[in-house]
């Protein structure tokens, strides 16, 4: 069983800071970092990449809709060609600095609102696609199993990696209860370590009613803007270790 650990990363913005981006790069495989649309300015892209960089930890561009005050959980009608050109620009920022630091970008994740919308909407799906095919076709495209996103990649020749969340709610269905709703982050270290370890083990998770639903993921995300945040990842991180799972970067 090989798992990897991924954590949104660099989400700060000016004198603003938001999380430990340094403890987690201490716990973490990959790292999302932000690209500036929805978090992030060129200095924390910079100090974010090189911490992940002296790490060893893979470096994953988080593209969003330019979205700084909703930080990014807004969604937004943006043509498809403009969409396509703001992803690419977000890629190719993050691994201009990352490469200056001596890493690269290996892979790219959608945040929030954009990664849900890509998740059901096939013409925003095809822009970011046509985004990474643009930019490298080699990028991974990281998203949850089952949506549009991986279909239209395949189609592309893109690869994509599929991912569940271990401090998040899932419904019936299998996607992610909506953040408005109480009981969509979960903030119980133990919970989210059993439930990453179920994931990573069995391959379900419980849902909100109870049900189970199965998940298929490469990947395990913890976010990184939660209340300890970094509790949550160390005891997911040694939960997986202990029930003998290997944790190694996709990318």
């Amino acid at each position: 069983m090989i798992i990897d650990l991924n954590a949104d990363l660099g989400e700060g913005f000016g004198i603003w800071r938001l999380g430990d981006d340094e403890a987690l790069l201490d716990v973490v495989t990959s790292a999302n970092v932000a690209c500036g649309f929805h978090a992030g300015d060129p200095l924390t892209i910079r100090r974010t990449c090189a911490a992940a960089v002296d790490r060893g930890v893979i470096i994953g561009a988080q593209v969003s809709y330019r979205d700084l005050a909703g930080f990014g959980r807004r969604e937004m009608e943006v043509e498809p060609e403009e969409l396509c050109a703001e992803v690419l620009y977000q890629v190719a920022a993050v691994d201009g600095v990352a490469r200056a630091m001596g890493g690269r970008v290996s892979y790219v994740k959608p945040h929030g609102a954009l990664y849900n919308r890509i998740c059901r909407d096939p013409e925003q799906a095809e822009a970011v696609v046509a985004a990474v095919a643009d930019y490298d076709r080699g990028l991974p495209l990281l998203g949850p199993a089952g949506s549009a996103v991986h279909e239209i990649a395949a189609r592309e020749g893109l690869v994509t990696v599929a991912e569940c969340f271990a401090d998040r709610a899932y419904t019936a269905a299998g996607t992610l209860v909506h953040r408005r709703l109480p009981e969509a982050v979960l903030r119980d270290p133990h919970e989210v370590a059993a439930r990453a370890v179920r994931m990573a083990t069995a391959r379900t998770v419980t849902a909100v009613d109870g049900s189970q639903v199965a998940v298929e993921a490469r990947s395990i995300c913890v976010h990184g803007d939660t209340p300890d945040a970094v509790s949550l990842a160390r005891a997911v991180r040694d939960g997986l270790i202990a029930a003998g799972v290997t944790l190694k970067a996709f990318a």
